[in-house]
């Protein structure tokens, strides 16, 4: 068989042509063989928001339980696992005879692309979960929290009951009851001393036991020295002493004792529940008691404002279904927003248990 020159030439661009776009595909499908690397930053961060924001909607919907006299239920994302599997197969076959219109050229591929997340949940449950909600959190760690920079009054607010025996407000339903009236007096005082500096915390060896003691420090100006002195008149405590122990307590043992009385977790939930904004309808039905209406604004007033719609809010920090509304955290409040998230910090703080006996997960390394 002979080929005219124009013959020959149409022919080998075909061939040429041909021939590309098998390699350009294998080019192609050569730079997509690696997947890993890619995909850390993006699954970092994609499972990091969603973990996050779950975690937001879990701890704002059990307080909205609690409000309802139900019962709060944890679930712990305990491990997320994920595989990614990409496969190709690229096939081709060309042909040539004469005449030209019997020229036959096939180019075929195949791809499956997979991606197989595996997440696993352990529901927070047991007797050793129940109790660690329902035990006090150590004053060591309310006192760790103000010395990481917390400020002392809005610690105090949340997570104490009482002051060497002046008590704090609480909106839980088994003992609701406002809080003494120099209470938030002492919260403004210490929050000045602290702002000052004036105050430190530090561990002392006692009787080969490690004591918490705060210490107020010397050499501080006039101010701030006055402003300790109405701390220790108002605490009951030595008026010219400098370091005082800090126990868990109702009552102080002494004029040198800082006794606080701690709440649990529960009791911390219960108490931001009860401002919890709801509808009249289900007040005047007996589903859920009043709103607990605050003592004034500021540190006396809602730590978090919790609000309440008919319809999804379209700018929520948080925001949770529950019997037929809507409670969320408004984006553009703050306040809320920060205390919301140190209510959530507190609870990694304490053991909470429950993760006992986890599920093993068999992963396939695949092939």
């Amino acid at each position: 068989m002979r080929l005219s020159v124009p013959r020959f030439r149409r022919f080998a661009r075909r061939c040429r042509l041909q021939g590309l776009i098998p390699a350009l595909l294998l080019l192609v499908l050569t730079g997509c063989a690696s997947l890993g690397p890619n995909t850390v930053t993006r699954d970092r961060f994609d499972y990091t928001t969603a973990v996050a924001d779950s975690w937001k909607r879990q701890m704002l919907l059990n307080i909205v339980k609690i409000r309802y006299g139900d019962a709060p239920i944890f679930l712990d994302v305990a491990s997320i696992i994920n595989q990614y599997s990409f496969e190709t197969e690229l096939r081709g076959t060309l042909g040539w005879s004469y005449p030209p219109n019997a020229n036959r050229q096939e180019l075929g591929g195949s791809g499956r692309y997979y991606d197989r997340p595996t997440i696993t949940y352990t529901p927070l449950t047991g007797e050793k979960f129940a109790r660690n909600l329902m035990t006090p959190i150590a004053p060591a760690t309310v006192m760790s929290l103000v010395e990481g920079g917390y400020p002392i009054d809005l610690v105090f607010r949340i997570l104490v009951h009482s002051v060497n025996g002046i008590q704090n407000q609480f909106g839980g339903s088994a003992r609701m009851r406002r809080a003494d009236p120099e209470f938030y007096s002492l919260l403004a005082k210490l929050r000045q001393n602290q702002a000052s500096g004036a105050v430190a915390l530090r561990v002392k060896k006692t009787e080969n036991q490690a004591a918490l003691v705060m210490v107020f420090r010397k050499r501080v100006d006039k101010e701030v020295e006055e402003t300790g002195k109405a701390i220790r008149r108002i605490l009951g405590l030595k008026e010219e002493g400098g370091e005082f122990r800090v126990v868990y307590g109702s009552m102080p043992a002494d004029d040198q004792e800082i006794a606080l009385l701690t709440r649990s977790i529960i009791e911390i939930l219960s108490d931001i529940s009860s401002t919890i904004e709801v509808p009249a309808a289900h007040v005047s039905e007996k589903r859920v008691p009043p709103t607990m209406e605050p003592e004034g604004e500021g540190i006396k007033g809602k730590m978090i404002r919790i609000l309440y719609s008919d319809e999804k809010p379209a700018d929520a920090f948080a925001a949770v279904p529950y019997r037929d509304r809507w409670f969320w955290i408004d984006d553009k409040d703050y306040q809320s927003k920060k205390l919301f998230s140190f209510l959530m910090f507190v609870m990694t703080l304490t053991e909470t248990g429950g993760k006992e006996g986890a599920p093993v997960v068999t992963i396939s390394a695949g092939g």
